[in-house]
């Protein structure tokens, strides 16, 4: 079987996760061997079709940036996901519980671009040049993999485990904060679950949106004007359940926040 044929074939078996309304089998339960390279080609066809679809990618996401989740997982480095318009949320506004299958929320720090960043040799520097504003932002992430049973290529060929996300506060210069300083409290109902600071990712979230860049150089991609990045999560994330509300408070940035409505 050829590569592009595999690519469908496991883009195909995440696709029944979405249809059925459940978690199907590890893609390295069917394929031990899968490389981190041909994880993303997975994904990469099923961003193609939801682009067949009629859906835009608005910007990226990037996972595994903290060192306690790539020890977990056994990897030295981040991985990334598309953002489609379908995975916009209003801040403060309701996600019906049917739309997700397990849910965990992260709090995180969103750039929004005002110039292309092109690799492979982009700095941190060249981001914060690029960067027009940074954000307060929940992501949802969501995975269609039972269990959350996952190694990296798994997550890579999901997406990046990638759900929903919602932007909040108020646009931000990057120079008026220190990004490494900004400190998050995620609350769950009410009741802190979360702390965190920026430089839980990868010491600072502008590294992290730099590897990202110099990543994407491997496949032909750019980071674009306009384009959202939400850099990686500054603590671990919180599983939600129907009725939930999530809210998050970093540092000169603002609050964000989201509710799950009851299952019906």
């Amino acid at each position: 079987m050829s590569a592009s044929d595999l690519s469908v074939q496991y883009a195909d078996h995440l696709a029944k996760a979405v249809a059925q309304g459940k978690g199907v089998a590890p893609i390295t339960s069917l394929y031990p061997d899968i490389t981190p390279a041909e994880a993303y080609q997975i994904q990469l066809v099923t961003i193609q079709r939801k682009l067949e679809q009629g859906y835009r990618v608005v910007g990226k996401k990037i996972g595994l940036t903290s060192q306690a989740m790539q020890k977990l997982l056994g990897v030295d480095q981040p991985d990334y996901g598309h953002l489609l318009d379908d995975m916009v949320v209003e801040n403060g506004g309701e996600i019906p519980f049917h739309k997700v299958l397990q849910p965990r929320v992260e709090g995180e720090i969103a750039f929004v671009l005002k110039r292309d960043l092109t690799g492979p040799r982009v700095t941190e520097l060249d981001v914060l040049q690029a960067t027009d504003y940074v954000l307060p932002a929940l992501e949802i992430v969501d995975s269609r993999i039972a269990d959350w049973k996952i190694t990296l290529p798994d997550t890579i060929a999901d997406n990046a485990s990638s759900g929903l996300y919602v932007l909040g506060g108020k646009p931000v210069s990057v120079d008026k904060v220190d990004l490494a300083q900004i400190g998050m409290v995620l609350y769950k109902n009410g009741e802190i679950v979360n702390t965190g600071v920026g430089a839980a990712a990868l010491g600072n979230p502008a590294t992290c949106v730099a590897w990202l860049a110099n990543k994407l150089f491997e496949f032909g991609i750019v980071l674009k004007a306009g384009e959202v990045v939400l850099s990686g999560a500054l603590s671990a994330a919180a599983n939600a359940a129907p009725g939930d509300h999530f809210q998050a408070r970093l540092a000169h940035l603002g609050e964000v926040s989201v509710r799950f409505t009851e299952a019906k």
